[in-house]
């Protein structure tokens, strides 16, 4: 059996449209497709000209999934693709660029539950123009997640450098700072690492940047190191591999002080949603600046 997901200017033919994806809640391959093309003029923006990473469940995720990275050899030719060095290989890569509705609806069709993306821009890939702190809480409890992208925004306001939050649609919180590609990946590590530090030295009950899990305790841990060359962070509004189809979600500040856990928004009550209230990222890349000195700890 076959249907058509009809996109903005193209008709993407879907394989077994009835397949049941999510077990649980009966999230069958079209309904995900469809989700994709409706939330695709919010999503698009965001994932534009960057390299994508695939986590793929062609028989639901009720059964193991696998990354792909590398764009398959009968990828249909009207798909953009970027092919880049990888820095320590010694070989070249091709990637897909996720660029229309169409594409979207494409992923889907394989199976592409979950999407991560680059940090930057096809055109300029060792010039990132997103800085991301992904605050992973130790349990379920959002609260500390809460006060920790709190702190995180305070310190980076007293900067003058503007965040942006996002649920991950798993536990989590990612705080994105948008740049304006002034500086490669290896300066951005080396600020987001230090200014992550600085963060744990002053609440070191509550936050760490221990890459060990053993070393954590029950604190957060603040992740600085998808700011770097060929890391990948999940894409905004791409869906989660669980129960209910959670939704990596783009919130505004305010928003976030109602939100209960990280999995509030899925599938079925996003789209709504953001017809309701706007896109909260629509103005992100008009916030791109550069990124301070920071001052010695002292």
């Amino acid at each position: 059996m076959t249907a058509r997901v009809t996109t903005d200017s193209d008709r993407v033919e879907l394989s077994h449209p009835d397949k049941v994806l999510f077990p649980e809640d009966g999230i069958t391959k079209q309904e995900l497709a469809d989700y994709f093309r409706d939330v695709a003029e919010f999503m698009l923006p965001q994932v534009r000209d960057r390299p994508m990473t695939l986590q793929r469940f062609p028989n639901g995720i009720g059964e193991p999934g696998f990354y792909q990275k590398e764009a398959p050899s009968y990828l249909p030719e009207w798909i953009d693709t970027v092919t880049f060095p990888l820095r320590e290989e010694g070989r070249e890569q091709r990637q897909i660029l996720c660029n229309s509705a169409a594409t979207l609806a494409y992923l889907a069709d394989q199976g592409s539950i979950t999407q991560h993306v680059w940090l930057s821009r096809a055109d300029r890939l060792e010039y990132p123009d997103r800085m991301i702190f992904d605050l992973d809480p130790p349990d379920d409890d959002f609260s500390i997640v809460k006060f920790a992208a709190n702190t995180l925004r305070a310190k980076l306001k007293h900067l003058g450098i503007p965040a942006f939050p996002m649920t991950t649609g798993s536990r989590g919180l990612h705080v994105v700072v948008p740049l304006d590609r002034s500086v490669d990946f290896d300066t951005v590590r080396a600020w987001a690492a230090e200014f992550a530090r600085k963060l744990a030295w002053a609440v070191p009950d509550s936050f760490t940047t221990e890459l060990r899990k053993e070393s954590r305790g029950d604190r957060l841990f603040i992740d600085y190191t998808r700011n770097a060359y060929g890391q990948t962070t999940v894409a905004p509004y791409t869906v989660r591999a669980k129960k209910g189809a959670p939704v990596a979600m783009p919130v505004s500040w305010e928003e976030l002080e109602d939100l209960e856990s990280s999995q509030a928004y899925n599938i079925r009550n996003i789209v709504k949603h953001l017809r309701e209230t706007g896109d909260p990222w629509r103005d992100i890349d008009r916030h791109a600046g550069k990124l301070p000195a920071l001052q010695e700890k002292k």
